[in-house]
């Protein structure tokens, strides 16, 4: 196949403000073109091509970001900017569909599903978030209901939260596993990684993390410098080291001295690619038994699952993780989110689109 591949409008590729969405595309890219297809990735001016999807072709576009869905109301109408980074990609993408056999879009945003019966290409998506947004519902149950085959979802958790006229196509995700080295022997620190905003719930695990006695490292953008403020004053000194965003090798390394990752979502998780990324590293999970890291995580053989929002269940959680034999979490990855397996599964949906 000649694929399109639209990225998130919410930041150029490489900056780390499309969370999720970035790492999702690393993969499939790279897991496609090793299969043979040809891929193009169209994303925001300033965009880098992530390693392993060199042989990739990158168009870029220009226009202000989006703002994303998440960090709006419930029932906030359909924004765009004036100079629409979302606007100019889909341009972009319409005027030269037929150059491509099937237009695969990345962003969790409504204009590009409203446009799926308009495109003579097939125009496949990829939902990237659970709900949050009454007019993306919509959209996303009436593609359902006239596109059934157009839409894949990450985890049936996710899926769970939208009303869909059939059952949902489950494609997980994958990693090259390749890039990540089994840690058998971390340091004496917890992890924690992620956007730094109030839905990623980081003030859980620092308070889970000062009643361990110890420190958490925490590795991901700073979104919401108030937020990460309120949260430091909320430990003790020094219980957070702060390690920003961080390109994928140092993340990796970063992963793999931790003794244990704690993930803490405090809204339906679409999957939780960190989570796989510490279970490759042989790091056990402690995560609220909420969306998507909560299917990732089986209690006592990656990790340990809390009831969500429960600091005191987290912390429970977090000593029995601690317990779980680091090989078999890796081994875990290894069957279950490689980068072969999800490009094949990419592979069927799409192609069953032509």
């Amino acid at each position: 196949m000649n694929l399109l591949v639209v990225s998130t409008p919410v930041g150029s590729l490489g900056s780390g403000r499309g969370g999720g969405v970035e790492r999702t595309l690393a993969s499939l890219v790279s897991g496609l073109l090793a299969r043979g297809h040809r891929i193009t990735v169209l994303a925001g001016s300033g965009s880098q091509l992530p390693g392993g999807c060199e042989q990739a072709q990158l168009w870029t576009a220009c226009g202000d970001d989006q703002p994303s869905w998440q960090h709006l109301n419930r029932d906030t109408p359909v924004q765009l900017p004036a100079d629409s980074l979302l606007a100019n990609l889909w341009q972009r993408a319409l005027e030269a569909q037929d150059q491509f056999d099937v237009l695969l879009n990345l962003g969790y945003d409504w204009l590009p599903l409203w446009l799926t019966p308009l495109s003579q290409t097939p125009l496949a998506h990829l939902v990237s978030m659970g709900s949050v947004s009454t007019a993306m519902d919509r959209v996303i149950a009436r593609i359902s209901a006239s596109h059934p085959g157009h839409l894949a979802f990450h985890s049936a958790s996710q899926a769970s939260d939208f009303e869909l006229s059939q059952p949902p196509f489950l494609l997980g995700n994958g990693f090259d596993l390749e890039r990540y080295p089994l840690s058998l022997q971390p340091r004496n620190q917890l992890g924690w990684a992620g956007r730094v905003a109030p839905e990623k719930g980081l003030e859980d695990a620092a308070a889970a993390a000062a009643q361990l006695g110890l420190p958490l490292v925490v590795m991901g953008l700073v979104e919401d410098r108030e937020y990460a403020a309120r949260v430091e004053a909320s430990v003790p000194a020094g219980t957070l080291i702060w390690r920003g965003f961080l390109e994928a090798t140092d993340l990796q390394a970063e992963l793999g001295h931790c003794r244990a990752l704690l993930n803490t979502p405090k809204w339906n998780e679409a999957f939780g690619n960190v989570v796989v990324e510490a279970f490759a590293c042989g790091v056990p999970v402690a995560t609220y038994a909420r969306g998507g890291p909560g299917e990732l995580v089986h209690e006592g053989v990656n990790g340990a699952l809390a009831v969500p929002d429960d600091v005191q269940e987290l912390v429970a959680a977090c000593r029995r993780a601690l317990a779980v034999d680091r090989a078999a979490c890796r081994r875990w990855a290894e069957q279950h989110c490689s980068l072969a397996g999800f490009a094949q599964r990419v592979e069927i949906w799409l192609g069953g689109l032509l």
